[in-house]
């Protein structure tokens, strides 16, 4: 490879002073006109933007915050429902029993009135008919012994003329 001599001024290649400058001058210039007018507003635009972001940010953590409150609350009216429910559940169950127990007693004690009444029309219809018989059998005990009386039978014959009589007491009930 040939090495060549670079020369200022020589090949195109110049060191002007004066324009390097003027273009740091422009390029500082630039710079300060795109800080104050670009970069600040855009500054302000991405501030904006991340204060936007961190409130909503925070709103949403917020609801979140209300809507696990508002989950838990529903989560504790609901566990009392069920035990308000299971409650008076087994409350009415507790009246069905005390009613079906009511009702079985007081069948119970109808029950009982009503056989006792029927125990006591038992005895009394039982007395009448005892009362009835023994009229029966003494007015019947009455004739046999008038009928007896007039007529003096021997012993066979007062045992067939009671038997007789005894068929007609038996016929007429």
């Amino acid at each position: 490879m040939s090495q060549l001599p670079v020369v200022l001024g020589a090949g195109g290649l110049s060191f002007n002073a004066g324009d390097m400058l003027f273009q740091l001058i422009a390029m500082l210039i630039l710079l300060a006109l795109l800080k104050k007018f670009a970069l600040k507003p855009l500054l302000g635009i991405m501030k904006q933007r991340e204060d936007y972001i961190g409130n909503e940010i925070s709103s949403a953590e917020q609801k979140n915050v209300q809507a696990e409150k508002l989950l838990e609350e529903q989560r504790v009216l609901l566990k009392e429902a069920r035990e308000e429910s299971h409650t008076l559940i087994e409350n009415a169950k507790k009246i069905g029993e005390k009613q079906k127990e009511e009702i079985i007693q007081a069948a119970r004690q109808e029950s009982e009135r009503l056989k006792e009444s029927a125990r006591t029309e038992i005895v009394k219809e039982k007395e009448q008919a005892v009362a009835a018989l023994r009229e029966q059998v003494a007015s019947l005990s009455v004739l046999i012994a008038s009928k007896v009386i007039e007529k003096e039978l021997d012993e066979q014959a007062q045992e067939k003329l009671i038997q007789e009589y005894l068929k007609e007491a038996g016929e007429s009930r």
